[in-house]
């Protein structure tokens, strides 16, 4: 995760993980709720299926998208 980045986005590395910039600061949790936001909008899901669930405070995260 890249935060302070000039525009948000994501994208895919050659290993399969996925790189994110974000525009958010890393303070007050702005950067992770940005990140939400954007995985989400990334793979059509809402953000309430979209958690964190390693490295909240990290810049290294394991982000995953609930299923039905």
């Amino acid at each position: 995760m890249k935060p302070n980045a000039r525009t948000s986005a994501l994208e895919q590395l050659a290993d399969g993980t996925w790189l994110a910039a974000l525009k958010a600061p890393p303070v007050d949790g702005k950067a992770n709720a940005e990140l939400i936001a954007l995985v989400a909008r990334r793979f059509g899901q809402p953000k309430s299926r979209v958690s964190i669930r390693r490295g909240a405070s990290g810049r290294v995260k394991l982000v995953t998208i609930a299923g039905d």
